[in-house]
């Protein structure tokens, strides 16, 4: 019966997307209005994540019935969305049903599919792990369509979804997927991991590859195994900050300093979301090459975080879930006729060359292969400029090509980020008013 009253609540009052290009003169601004339940933050910020929107700005209200939401978003390329076709495509996406409706679970954007086989692995990372996992995959017939591989903490995840190789369709016969799953864990395994390898093999589900991996990693506990050996985990100014306190025996305030990156909102949402926790106000704000974020939080049972274990594990958990995804080591970009092996042959001359995969997302469409790779040498130190030459010549200097690396210095001309107290005691005044009335008064002077 309840449930039935959330629905009839939720169908008088239909959600609300007003966006507005003329308040901000460096952002679009999204404003959302529905009826409150939980998730739907993290299913809002997923749409605008998986349109490649990037969040500049976010106000965030959800205490009560009620939630209303504030981002201002750009494209890529830091421009206001203008187009009218992508304008209307947004307020499609955010006003659909899947978000708001209770009866529609998991995140929206992927649907499940008869086109391809998923697969999900977790184990110790380690040199070459990638190539050895792509072998066994083309020599048992299975053409690797999409991908995404994350490493963190000395372990690694993936979301592959293949098809096979001769037939283009999805792997169904219980006999070879029971194969492939066997051989895929004895790789993970190795020599050191005979309890922590995980491997799973079944259709594609409703999460996308990315909400998937911080599952994934979530649960094997990726926060608790800190590797210091990278020179990056030992520069303590590119490590995010994460302070966790109590307000008023109501709230946990949670405030986050990092190096601003593409989804980092998406990120922490997830794992806040996993961990059982609601967002009841927040701030989000990125300047620069960094970004500030805070929230005003509860766990789902309605209490603040009530023990120092507690809040360790939260700060931990949060500075895994910006790490995970954080864009380490010099990145390359392969763009070039798909065909099967190619994911192996590229991955094993990465291992020859003595390369290391820190992250790689692979896709393909149309017949192309678009793969984004994030390597350093096996020690986590830079890639030698002549084994990057010797790479793309056994590739194709047409076909890979060198986009970024995160070892070079950030460009001088960036402006300089606002001092972390100013959010703090400029949220923390809104708090104490417990009112969100001045909302657009807010955005009006951003």
């Amino acid at each position: 019966m309840d449930d039935e009253y959330a629905k009839l609540i939720r169908r008088m009052n239909p959600p609300r997307v007003v966006i507005d290009n003329d308040t901000s003169e460096d952002a679009t601004i999204i404003q959302v209005d529905s009826v409150n339940k939980h998730g739907i933050l993290l299913e809002v910020v997923q749409v605008l994540t998986d349109m490649n929107l990037v969040i500049t700005k976010a106000y965030i209200s959800s205490d009560g019935g009620w939630f209303m939401d504030v981002f201002n978003v750009t494209d890529q390329d830091g421009n206001k969305i203008i187009d009218e076709e992508a304008i209307d495509y947004i307020q499609q996406r955010l006003e659909n049903d899947a978000i708001f409706y209770p009866s529609l679970t998991g995140s929206v954007g992927v649907m499940p599919s008869d086109e391809h086989t998923s697969i999900e692995l977790t184990g110790t990372d380690r040199p070459g792990l990638l190539s050895e996992v792509c072998a066994v995959l083309a020599d048992l017939g299975c053409n690797v369509v999409n991908a995404e591989i994350w490493t963190h903490n000395a372990r690694a995840a993936a979301v592959v979804h293949v098809t096979d190789d001769s037939t283009g369709a999805a792997i169904k016969d219980p006999k070879r997927l029971s194969t492939i799953k066997d051989l895929l864990c004895n790789v993970l395994k190795g020599f050191n991991d005979l309890n922590n390898a995980k491997t799973s093999v079944s259709p594609p589900g409703r999460l996308s590859k990315e909400r998937r991996l911080h599952q994934i990693m979530f649960a094997d506990r990726d926060y608790e195994r800190v590797d210091r050996a990278s020179h990056l985990e030992d520069d303590s100014n590119s490590r995010p900050h994460v302070t966790v306190l109590n307000i008023e025996k109501d709230y946990s305030v949670i405030t986050m300093r990092s190096k601003d990156r593409p989804k980092l909102l998406f990120d922490i949402v997830c794992t806040l979301t996993d961990m059982e926790y609601v967002v009841y106000h927040g701030m989000v704000c990125a300047r620069g090459k960094e970004a500030y974020q805070e929230f005003y939080i509860r766990h789902i049972d309605g209490f603040p975080i009530s023990s120092e274990a507690e809040r360790e594990r939260v700060i931990q958990c949060l500075e895994a879930a910006i790490e995970r995804r954080a864009h380490e080591g010099l990145e390359l970009e392969l763009c070039t006729e798909d065909r099967a092996g190619l994911l192996s042959d590229i991955t094993r001359i990465f291992r020859e060359n003595s390369l290391c995969i820190k992250r790689a997302e692979i896709s393909t469409k149309g017949g192309k292969a678009k793969d984004r790779f994030y390597v350093t040498d096996v020690t986590g130190n830079p890639v030698e400029p002549r084994i990057v030459d010797s790479i793309c010549r056994q590739i194709g200097q047409t076909k890979l090509h060198v986009k970024h690396s995160s070892f070079l210095p950030p460009s001088s001309g960036s402006r300089d980020p606002p001092q972390e107290t100013t959010m703090g005691y400029f949220f923390g005044n809104l708090f104490k008013a417990r009112t969100f009335q001045n909302f657009k008064g807010i955005i009006s002077y951003s």
